[in-house]
């Protein structure tokens, strides 16, 4: 009996490792039916299969394991081939695969959120109300992955340029607390000789 019940322990704590390993990418269906009933930012990861940079971005940045966690509590996240020849209900709208006959095709919904930037990889970041943010191309190393997924998610975007954000974050401001306007506002300086 005591060897079972070490063996499930160890067997439930792997599982519990592994689950937090990998990113849990989810299909647009699902991600969709999950936000109906708790609202959370999306995070797509835009990719197709010939593209060597995303499956660069996959192994790399998108397995650290502090990324990984960050977003599976803070988003949901889609990973979508560019390419799939699936529909997809969106927002009301129905996208499709757009054939052609001299280059590759694309899918309308990649298009629309990536707002006709077909580039690999690409991050897209939309909100809570299904509204894209922003798309983010090109790859992305941790360092500044973790900064553009932290911006988004707590909603510093609404009030903090990029910039000063990007400061502030690796000035380490972000990572104890929460920003505040002192963080972001420039030092007051004196004119003159400071007399009066």
């Amino acid at each position: 009996m005591r060897v079972f019940l070490t063996l499930m322990f160890f067997t439930a704590t792997s599982m519990a490792a592994k689950a937090q390993s990998v990113v849990n990418w989810l299909s647009w269906e699902e991600a969709l039916e999950l936000n109906k009933n708790e609202k959370k930012k999306i995070l797509v990861d835009v990719y197709t299969n010939w593209c060597r940079y995303c499956k660069q971005m996959e192994k790399t940045t998108l397995s650290d394991p502090y990324i990984v966690q960050y977003v599976n509590e803070n988003y949901y996240p889609i990973k979508f081939n560019a390419e799939q020849k699936e529909e997809i209900v969106f927002n009301g709208k129905t996208y499709k695969y757009v054939g052609s006959f001299s280059r590759r095709g694309y899918h309308e919904l990649a298009y629309e959120i990536m707002k006709g930037k077909m580039s690999y990889p690409t991050v897209v970041f939309i909100n809570e109300n299904l509204e894209v943010i922003q798309p983010v191309a090109g790859f992305l190393q941790k360092e500044k992955f973790e900064m553009i997924m932290t911006f988004f998610a707590e909603n510093y975007y609404k009030a903090v340029p990029w910039k000063k954000f990007e400061h502030a974050y690796r000035t380490g401001k972000t990572k104890t607390r929460p920003l505040t306007p002192q963080d972001i506002q420039p030092e007051v300086q004196s004119v003159g000789n400071g007399k009066q």
